[in-house]
């Protein structure tokens, strides 16, 4: 048992089976002062059922937080990381990754004003979760005691777990008796589920996994036209109607969903140093990475859209990896801030059958000059014949390392 004498520690609590237990063993272990905070951020359960449940073992109402994050959570976390593009080994849009400093951040606010001198997770020993809630903590508090109860306590099957809920009276559904078939985490932006029957990268993810999207096989045979407004980078109306960016991204979620958009079935690469295979569901922010490229692709210089291109793996990785916090992310984020001056305008889409599909973009600060591109005569700003001395400029160093193939006969 770790011997670290604490008095208060703050819980990050879903109301579910593992926290409560979570709960329970830091009153026996640690004999401490238990607070609670869940967080909505949009992953679509009721959570006063939280507050239920914390009463019922023994937390005082002063000491239950529950906080709406929701707009929160797109506006200052979600949105930034879509300016970036970011997406992690080239597929994996970062769902799980970006809720986590925030919830984070939380923890930390409510351990200050409530004057715990501990905040503790339900993240296993084996995830990345507990690295991101634990990087988030140090930086933000560097003197706080973590407490991460997969490391520490004795409880390693499902069936211990069960029998520590019965001893201490915490209620168990029904539905949790049994050995889960996979694990779910869900925010605004997705929904991820691992483990159990996805474990096998060899087998087809069962159907009832899936819970954000239709089969999009059995989407509509008619497709969905619609269309996004940005402002500086972020998404602010669907079909010309404004929106918050938690009602944005909703409204987001439905249209993926209808349309069978966003499935992905990943093998990634964890920080902590194994693979892991999930099945992540991201209806709107696939829509909405397909749209800020789009609108992108005419506001953005060729110079500044390629060099966002080679910063955008890096960034994707910090976040990944629980960086949220550090100064290189922070400093790619101003960089790419930045870039996103004159990314306005509006872009169509058209939603079918689990693809999105660019049909229209404009803007007023569109870089898209349509005399330079065209065919037919009348452009003054480009001059044909001066594409030759461009050509044997970038020639020059070929020409040189042919000639010396030619003298050496190779």
């Amino acid at each position: 048992m770790n011997q670290t004498k604490v008095k208060k520690a703050v819980l990050a609590y879903s109301g579910g089976l593992d926290t409560s237990i979570i709960l329970k063993w830091l009153q026996i272990t640690y004999g401490c002062e238990v607070v609670t905070f869940t967080a909505d951020l949009g992953q679509g359960e009721e959570l006063e059922p939280a507050r239920k449940k914390a009463l019922l073992l023994g937390i005082k109402p002063e000491n239950i937080f529950i906080e709406d994050l929701r707009e929160e959570f797109v506006r200052d976390y979600v949105f930034p990381m879509f300016r970036a593009n970011a997406v992690y080994e080239g597929q994996y849009l970062l769902g799980t990754s970006i809720a986590r400093p925030l919830i984070a951040k939380k923890q930390i606010e409510i351990a200050e004003k409530v004057g715990a001198d501990a905040v503790s997770h339900g993240a296993t020993g084996k995830g990345n979760d507990q690295v991101r809630f634990e990087l988030g903590y140090y930086a933000l508090k560097p003197d706080i005691t973590i407490i991460a109860p997969w490391r520490e306590w004795d409880l390693r099957s499902r069936e211990q777990l069960i029998a520590f809920a019965e001893q201490h009276q915490i209620p168990i559904a029904k539905d949790k008796r049994g050995e889960a078939p996979f694990s779910v985490d869900a925010n605004l932006l997705h929904a991820s589920s691992e483990g159990k029957v996805l474990e096998d990268p060899a087998i087809e993810v069962p159907d009832y996994v899936y819970s954000r999207t239709i089969d999009p096989e059995k989407a509509p045979d008619t497709p969905t036209v619609i269309s996004i407004d940005f402002e500086r980078g972020d998404a602010t109306a669907i079909d010309g109607v404004a929106m918050s960016p938690a009602a944005l991204l909703a409204k987001l979620n439905t249209l993926g969903r209808d349309n069978g958009i966003g499935r992905l079935d990943l093998v990634e690469n964890r920080f902590v140093g194994m693979k892991s295979r999930g099945m992540y569901e991201t209806p709107g922010g696939t829509i909405l990475l397909a749209a800020h490229r789009a609108i992108e692709s005419i506001t953005l210089d060729r110079g500044a859209a390629h060099l966002k291109d080679e910063l955008m793996p890096k960034y994707a990785e910090l976040v990944y990896n629980g960086f949220w916090f550090a100064p290189e992310r922070e400093m790619l984020q101003a960089a790419i801030d930045q870039s996103q001056q004159f990314v306005t305008g509006r872009v169509r889409l058209k939603l079918y059958k689990g693809n999105v599909i660019t049909i229209g973009r404009e803007s007023k600060y569109s870089l898209y000059d349509q005399d330079l591109v065209t065919f037919e005569e009348g452009a003054v700003a480009y001059d044909h014949r001066d594409a030759a001395g461009f050509i044997k400029l970038n020639a020059l160093r070929l020409r040189t390392l042919g000639q010396r193939k030619k003298k050496l006969g190779l």
